[in-house]
């Protein structure tokens, strides 16, 4: 970036010199030739000035519109997944999944044009006016707890949600067949949450299909609004059919009475599903059951007239939108089934339907078939806990498994073409159409993916299913652009884009992010599973440029420190500008951002970083990046160059470096409200005293020896209940620092301050057994700790998973009680692999 910026300045100067040069060429005679000569000279000078100050902008211009172009080219590298790997022909028990993570219960094909499935509700007669209709998961609706007991990851889930008075339950199942992802049927059980109820509610359930393109669908229509089935057709899935099956009583297979609406539509896109299907309840329909008095509830209008609710000439090729009510009284259960045509071709129309009692066999089978693997898997029960701790922990990987989302869209990305704080612009620019196969943090709150979460999810999903592991790795490399970047928060598709706000819509290219996905990639090189490494090689180009681009982009003012671009400027309301990149948001960093700072995190990301891709280099007989790997891995790993940059004496732990001052904080100021008042002593360069996770970074990636003098003082605050102890985890900021639990602005309260977070805990706890399993003057220490923090955060996260129904973003270092967004089943889920003792 340093090279560019002195090469576009070249051009300029080096005219301008030129242009005092000219004039002094021609000798001193003062008749009317030498002034037509000073004139021509002059004037060829003034030439010269204008060319080569178009000739610097024109070079500006183009090196600019150069980084544009490579911020939103993807890499050249080979992809490291197959051609078309998302197809149902390359991996057909993959191609139908519930990846609507953001959705109550739904189900889509991994395509651009998928078909969509989804279910909606609502509790008639409850409230005056329409009913709340339940569809996506919402953090204030009032919904929960929620989430799956079972889930495989494959072909089979069962999902629990409480709503008010109601419990449903929501199953689904796979059936291989045929050659386009074969067959699905769900479950819908829907019950009162209390036994005995004697006023029972009636409910209807909406089930819904969508299309995306020029796809068929050809609804066939019985009595009273009832569909007898739709067929359709697409080229992905070639022929098929839905039937909603008639409702019965749960665990019966004798009908009940239900009362059918139907409506179909123009898809008015997927964000705006929920609100047209609110808009279209404003009739009332009797729901009269034999024998019993009949009731009132509000319904879709009840005929299957074509219509096109957008602006004229915008209805072809926008895709369908078909949806059937259904409502009667609860206890009940609806099946709904998918047919693929192609499942029965070739002497399999005799294919019984995977419904009724055949459906109910094949949910129990799946269901002792997930018990019995999760218990060969991680061997809980073995390890003695309880048969509560047990279902946490399946409930932990289920929920993991049931939030992976199949994603499809632009990204939006501001390149970066100019020096760090230069003020030339550019507007963000649409990246390339990608897919993404990936799990989310939270259904509710981040239904879409965050690389740095990634690498921690799938940690949880490489030991039960590697292949899962595989496919998301391969497509977060395939977001790769052209310099090695990756987007650290992918918005992609129209679902995704309505829940994220405005300003966090722009990935920018300066901005990195954690390398975490190179945690699992360590792990399956210690496991050498034969599929694993075959992946790596694959994968190998890709995830050398992504560490060299990290490794460049984020190099620090000297050799071998590295600074986080694209820190918060210093704003008079922030008591401390964030550092978004580094994952840990309003961690207390250099009070002053500046060029000058070291950050600790990154450094050891980095050593990380360069260990793994040495490591894979060497046994993949990649001998030139593993000669140019571990040269740097060596030098990042000697805890010489580790002390001279980051230990910091005077507060005995390691530490970011860079222009700071303890003296800062925010005071009221009418009108302006919270602003940061800076005090004495003035700020200046010197080691950033904020103790908390960053300064155990060496620690927790275990780049420290064993034998290591500054093991034990790293220990001593890890274990001291007045610095990061506490009852239910390591808190993320000592509890003495002066930021501790403040908020960063009069709106911003505080977040990575003092709250326990499971991932980094997690890393701790690796880390506690690692040195408790090498000798070491430490050993016996780091042993006992680890037993007592695990101990502390898995009985936390227990109660809380009890109280509440649970997993949670954080949890308070004084109480414990689940704190931020809720259910958030992305590293959370990594209780399960710290109950079973698995790093």
């Amino acid at each position: 970036m340093a090279r560019g910026e002195r090469r576009r300045r070249g051009a300029p100067a080096e005219g301008a010199r030129t242009a005092e040069r000219a004039p002094r060429g021609g000798p001193a005679r003062r008749d009317g030739r030498v002034g037509g000569a000073r004139g021509a000279v002059g004037g060829a000078a003034l030439a010269i000035v204008v060319l080569s100050v178009v000739l610097g902008l024109l070079g500006c211009w183009l090196l600019s519109w150069h980084r544009v172009r490579r911020a939103v080219t993807l890499h050249s590298a080979p992809p490291a997944l197959p051609p078309d790997s998302s197809s149902p022909a390359v991996a057909p028990d993959l191609f139908w999944g519930t990846y609507r993570p953001h959705v109550y219960f739904g189900m889509k094909t991994r395509s651009s044009k998928p078909l969509l499935t989804g279910l909606m509700w609502a509790q008639q007669g409850t409230t005056p006016g329409t009913p709340k209709l339940r569809h996506t998961c919402e953090q204030g609706d009032g919904v929960g707890p929620y989430g799956w007991e079972f889930h495989d990851g494959l072909s089979f889930g069962r999902q629990h949600i409480q709503d008010g008075a109601l419990r449903l339950t929501t199953e689904f199942v796979k059936r291989p067949g045929g050659q386009h992802g074969g067959d699905w049927s769900w479950r819908v059980t829907v019950e009162p949450q209390a036994t005995g109820t004697s006023a029972l509610p009636l409910v209807s359930l909406f089930f819904y299909v969508v299309t995306d393109g020029k796809e068929v669908l050809k609804p066939e229509v019985g009595a009273k609004g009832q569909l007898k089935f739709i067929s359709g057709h697409t080229s992905e899935l070639g022929d098929f059919r839905f039937t909603l099956l008639a409702p019965t009583s749960p665990g019966d297979t004798i009908p009940k009475y239900g009362s059918y609406n139907v409506f179909w539509s123009s898809n008015p896109g997927l964000p705006l599903l929920t609100e047209m299907v609110k808009s279209r309840l404003n009739s009332w329909f009797q729901h009269r059951p034999p024998g019993a008095s009949p009731e009132r509830y509000l319904g879709l209008p009840g005929s299957l007239k074509w219509e096109d609710r957008g602006p004229s000439g915008q209805g072809q090729g926008q895709g369908q939108f078909l949806i059937q009510q259904v409502t009667l009284k609860v206890p009940f259960s609806v099946d709904l089934v998918f047919e693929s045509g192609s499942a029965r071709a070739g002497g399999n129309q005799a294919v019984e339907q995977l419904a009724g009692s055949l459906l109910t066999q094949a949910l129990e089978s799946h269901a002792e078939a997930f018990t019995e693997r999760f218990e060969k898997t991680f061997q809980l029960k073995e390890r003695g806990l309880s048969p509560e701790e047990q279902a946490l922990g399946q409930a932990a990987l289920s929920g993991l498994l049931g939030g992976i989302g199949y994603f499809y869209g632009q990204g939006l990305v501001l390149p970066d073409v100019g020096a760090e704080g230069s003020d030339q612009k550019v507007d963000p620019a649409l990246f390339p159409p990608v897919p993404l196969f990936t799990a989310v943090p939270s259904r509710s709150f981040f239904p879409r993916g965050f690389l740095w979460d990634e690498g921690f999810h799938q940690l949880v999903v490489q030991r039960w299913d590697p292949q899962l592991t595989r496919e998301a790795l391969g497509h977060w490399l395939g977001l790769l652009n052209a310099d090695g970047w990756i987007g650290r928060e992918q918005v992609l598709g129209d679902e995704a884009r309505a829940r994220v706000p405005p300003e966090f819509l722009v990935q920018r290219t300066a901005h990195a992010n954690p390398p975490t996905l190179l945690l699992p990639v360590a792990h399956m090189l210690e496991g050498g599973d034969p599929a694993d490494l075959a992946f790596l090689r694959r994968a190998f180009p890709r995830l050398y440029a992504w560490f060299s681009w990290l490794h460049q982009s984020q190099a620090g003012p000297v050799p071998l420190s590295y600074r986080w671009r694209g820190r918060d400027p210093a704003l008079p309301t922030l008591l401390n500008p964030k550092t978004l990149p580094s994952g840990l948001d309003d961690y207390p960093r250099a009070s002053h951002p500046s060029a000058n700072e070291r950050h600790l995190d990154l450094r050891c990301w980095v050593a990380l970083g360069a260990r793994v891709l040495m490591r894979l280099a060497e046994q993949l007989g990649e001998t030139e990046a593993a000669a140019e790997l571990g040269p740097l891995a060596a030098s990042l790993e000697a805890e010489e160059s580790l002390e001279e940059l980051h230990w910091a004496p005077e507060l005995g732990v390691f530490a970011d470096f860079g222009n700071h001052t303890k003296a800062v904080q925010l005071k009221p100021r009418p009108p302006q409200g919270l602003v940061r008042v800076v005090g004495r002593p003035h700020p200046r360069l010197q080691y950033v005293d904020a103790l908390g996770y960053v300064s155990l970074f060496p620690f927790l990636l275990r780049l420290l020896d064993p034998n290591s003098s500054h093991l034990g003082p790293l220990l001593d605050v890890l274990a001291d209940s007045r610095q990061l102890w506490s009852p239910f985890g390591l808190r993320s900021l000592a509890a003495s620092s002066p930021f501790y639990r403040q908020r960063n602005s009069e709106h911003d309260p505080p977040y990575w301050r003092g709250a326990v977070w499971f991932n980094v805990n997690y890393l701790a706890l690796g880390a506690l057994h690692h040195y408790g399993h090498l000798q070491g003057p430490h050993q016996a220490r780091a042993a006992k700790l680890h037993r007592e923090l695990r101990a502390n955060l898995i009985g936390n996260v227990w109660r809380q998973y009890q109280a509440t129904g649970f997993l949670w973003e954080q949890y308070s270092d004084q109480d414990g009680r689940g704190m931020g967004c809720r259910p958030f089943q992305g590293w959370t889920s990594l209780v399960l692999l710290a109950m079973a003792e698995d790093y």
